[in-house]
């Protein structure tokens, strides 16, 4: 095994320059976000969800954006999964966003809120049968035997809703981020990266402030 302590990586292809951002920091990342998709980079909208149960012991893992709306970021997932049920505790989150085509990272911050059932069943509609089947016959984040429960359960599933249009199961659905900070990190020679923090203050205005790297 190579050693870790011996890879390295230069930055050097991009620069983050207060003049240049947009005001908006939701805009900006939206602006960023766009750019990722002209790269090419592979699942631009991948995301790491941060969460915390009540006692402050957090958990991550990877989901997919699926919308910037409402002024938020939006995922949909099983409301009984291990994060939501930490969001039903602890209503507050973190998403890191990782664009190594770009040299770029975006981290975010803010409160969570559930979708209107209406928006979360158009987007359950939307999504392929294997996909909704699936979200109907797995109990996520529950222990399970074996893997061939888990494939029965789908089979069991797939033979009741033969012929018929899956419906939204009541426990599965939306979430939005609605931040109340965006950091725009651009990698940079030496490991003086730039840093931009956008928080959003009373006045629903964004400010930036340069962190250090």
């Amino acid at each position: 095994m190579r050693s870790l302590a011996d890879l390295r990586k230069d930055y050097s292809s991009r620069s983050l320059h207060e003049q240049e951002v947009l005001a908006d920091g939701y805009e900006q990342f939206r602006q960023w976000l766009e750019e990722a998709l002209e790269a090419d980079c592979r699942e631009p909208n991948a995301m790491t969800l941060a969460t915390a149960n009540l006692e402050f012991k957090p958990s991550a893992r990877i989901v997919l954006l699926k919308g910037l709306e409402e002024g938020g970021f939006v995922f949909f997932t099983n409301y009984d999964s291990r994060k939501g049920k930490e969001l039903l505790w602890n209503p507050y989150g973190a998403l890191v966003f990782w664009w190594p085509e770009l040299e770029r990272q975006v981290r975010v911050e803010g409160r969570l809120e559930k979708l209107t059932p209406e928006k979360s069943t158009k987007y359950f509609n939307s999504r392929p049968l294997s996909s909704r089947l699936g979200a109907i016959a797995s109990p996520q984040s529950q222990a399970l035997e074996s893997r061939k429960v888990l494939e029965e359960r789908l089979e069991q599933v797939t033979r009741e809703q033969q012929g018929q249009d899956p419906m939204r199961p009541e426990h599965w659905g939306g979430y939005v981020l609605l931040p109340h900070a965006i950091e725009f990190w651009q990698g940079r020679p030496s490991r003086l990266h730039d840093r931009l923090l956008y928080t959003l203050g009373k006045n629903a205005r964004w400010h930036i402030t340069r962190l250090a790297p």
